[in-house]
């Protein structure tokens, strides 16, 4: 950082440094936002919530296994980045501006790939452009929040799925115990270790998994 900031130089050094630790300070979360690692930590937020146990796995576990699935969805994608930009730039046979258009080409094929033409319309509408004739003529700062509405609808769908089995076993324990008089247990201190053992034997964490990778493609 110090060593960017002296190669800046001038009086503009301030002002520059503090636009590039901003600039930094964002970068993460704009990666998060446009690759898949929201659909894949809403959905496991469903799967825990489904489950009945809001804090097993803790969230940082959660994070993390989202982190390392979004690596792994998106290490096709990455592979032609590095190629198509990262080494032709650091090879010096291109510049860092055809860089950043080539590493985002990818990027931007990644994400039309998964936005819904309902909500990429939707952005174009209230960024007030022109209807765009190819995908190249759309701006990314209309592609990515388009993006993220399709991956939040789609993580919603695959949780309501993921819900209905074990509502399905709650309502049938709610209605055993009521026909059996034992009205001040709560339904849910019995369902809980039958919603578990049937996600054990189903091998659940597999299931989703699987699910959630073959979704993306």
């Amino acid at each position: 950082m110090i060593v960017l900031a002296q190669q800046l130089g001038g009086s503009q050094t301030p002002v520059q440094l503090l636009v590039l630790i901003t600039l930094i300070s964002l970068l993460p979360g704009a990666l998060l936002a446009t690759t898949g690692f929201t659909r894949i930590l809403i959905v496991l937020g469903f799967v825990r919530n489904a489950l009945g146990t809001p804090t097993m796995p803790p969230n940082q576990v959660l994070v993390g296994i989202a982190f390392f699935l979004s690596l792994f969805v998106m290490s096709p994608t990455l592979t032609k980045v590095n190629d198509q930009a990262i080494k032709p730039y650091r090879a010096g046979k291109i510049s860092q501006e055809a860089a950043l258009e080539r590493g985002l080409e990818p990027v931007r094929t990644f994400m039309f790939k998964q936005t819904r033409t309902s909500d990429l319309a939707l952005f174009v509408r209230l960024a007030h452009e022109k209807r765009p004739k190819t995908r190249a003529d759309v701006p990314t700062q209309v592609l990515i929040p388009a993006f993220v509405i399709s991956e939040l609808k789609t993580a919603f769908q695959i949780g309501f799925l993921i819900y209905l089995p074990f509502l399905i076993i709650d309502m049938v324990v709610a209605a055993t115990l009521t026909s059996m008089g034992m009205m001040m247990l709560p339904p849910v201190l019995v369902s809980l270790p039958f919603k578990i053992l049937l996600f054990v034997l189903v091998d659940g964490w597999n299931l989703v998994t699987q699910s959630l990778v073959q979704s993306f493609h």
